[in-house]
């Protein structure tokens, strides 16, 4: 097949109903998890920090393991795709056991949540660094990698509207009282639709470019080239500083509606503002690119995330129209940063072969994984840490302390760390004039191997 062909309009939307799936857990894991074990399960905040912490560094660490099984995989469905199928019951299961809250004292629960959760975050590695993978196969293209992450992340940040809207009306609905009853169906629910959202990008894409033939590296190898893909390098620290930004933002903004601003009925509109506002900004990333390079229009998007972040310090807690507008135009800046980065990633594994004559398409992606769950661990302990330092106590009226350290998770501190992600996109080297170079060498190898 023609590695470079225009994918059709039915393959970019098959694929993104992949991201439509993994945003029924990832978004209600970066909204809802930390405020579900506090004011659902009953785990204390700084408990809840150093237990995200612990078992999202044990599964970042899954996340080369799975993409080195991936890149070995030959099947007669192709090498990524199979995994859409196989992981999808398994991914459900862990969702409905992890939003389940068992009559067990204070220490059952503990263990139950780390057991659980653990097993949610490997099933989601399971099925999500080969679906993050298989864009890198579908074409060669560029641009046609840019126009296809924007569907995925169009989709991702649809899927994610969708649960930020309607989790909480859901729960309650379901639960008829009991939110924790509330939780177990939802997930239940959601997991049926995964099911069949990843079902359909199976039957729609197709993998076009393959491992070249003489190529018998070990998964050691893969690791030692990544290590020297200097592109790589500095997309894996942009990735990890980006997530610390937007898992700051995200998991705080349940508690800066609920306790800072007093309004938990807003929740589900401010999570669904955000969301659309996300995938107007993804869904603009094409006709973006042809104003700009990548880079450079990284650099000025994480520059306005920086100052809007910032400008959220100072807005009056009863001005919900300047919270929202606010809310809003910071998604929009962030929409473009996922299509980008992930269709860099794609141009790193292309580097990766043009470099070293191997590839190693799963490896690029699920080591990408690893730093943006860093990234959230990292997050979510500083949330945790910090709530529980300022005296943080469920479903009560905040003290003067505790209100300020929410209303810093949601916008000094996300800042900071926007402002960095500005200094290490300075360092990313791949601009458009060399990978036409690099695609033109490529090519020229595939079809002498042909």
């Amino acid at each position: 097949m023609n590695n470079s062909m225009k994918l059709s309009l039915k393959e970019k939307l098959g694929y993104a109903m992949g991201d439509v799936a993994s945003n029924f857990y990832w978004r209600v894991l970066d909204l809802f998890l930390l405020i579900f074990y506090t004011d659902v399960f009953g785990i204390p905040a700084a408990a809840v920090g150093t237990m995200i912490l612990v078992t999202r560094l044990i599964d970042a660490f899954s996340d080369p393991v799975m993409g080195a099984i991936a890149d070995r995989t030959r099947t007669r469905f192709g090498q990524f795709r199979p995994y859409l199928l196989w992981g999808a019951i398994p991914l459900a299961a862990a969702g409905v056991l992890t939003f389940t809250v068992p009559e067990t004292g204070e220490n059952g629960k503990l263990l139950w949540a780390y057991a659980t959760y653990i097993f949610l975050m490997l099933a989601y590695t399971f099925i999500n660094v080969p679906y993050g993978a298989l864009m890198g196969i579908m074409t060669s293209d560029t641009q046609q990698r840019t126009q296809l992450t924007s569907f995925r992340f169009i989709g991702a940040f649809s899927g994610g509207t969708l649960v930020a809207w309607c989790t909480p009306e859901l729960v309650a609905w379901l639960g008829n009282g009991d939110d924790a009853r509330g939780w177990q169906l939802a997930m239940l629910l959601y997991g049926a639709i995964t099911c069949g959202l990843f079902a359909i990008t199976f039957f729609t894409t197709r993998e076009r470019i393959q491992v070249p033939a003489q190529q018998n590296s070990t998964a050691l190898t893969d690791l030692q080239d990544l290590l020297q893909n200097k592109p790589w390098l500095v997309l894996f620290s942009l990735a990890l500083i980006i997530m610390l930004t937007i898992s700051l933002r995200g998991s705080s903004g349940t508690f800066y509606l609920k306790y800072y601003v007093g309004r938990e009925d807003l929740i589900g509109l401010f999570g669904m503002v955000y969301m659309l506002s996300l995938a107007v900004g993804a869904a603009i990333t094409p006709l973006l690119c042809k104003l700009m390079d990548k880079r450079r229009l990284l650099m000025l998007l994480m520059s306005a995330v920086t100052l809007f972040s910032a400008l959220f310090y100072f807005l009056p807690k009863d001005n919900l129209l300047l919270i929202f507008t606010l809310q809003g135009l910071i998604g929009l800046c962030l929409g473009p940063k996922s299509p980008l980065v992930f269709s860099m990633y794609a141009d790193t594994a292309d580097f990766g072969e043009w470099k070293n004559g191997r590839r190693a398409t799963a490896m690029v992606f699920s080591a990408a994984a690893f730093s943006q769950k860093l990234g959230g661990a990292l997050a979510g302990a500083i949330i945790g840490w910090g709530l529980a330092s300022l005296g943080y106590t469920p479903n009560q009226i905040q003290s003067d302390a505790s209100e300020h350290g929410i209303l810093l998770l949601m916008s000094l501190l996300p800042s900071l760390f926007a402002l960095i992600s500005v200094v290490i996109i300075h360092f990313y080297s791949l601009d458009e004039q060399r990978l036409d170079r690099i695609q033109a060498e490529l090519t020229q190898r595939r079809e002498g191997q042909s």
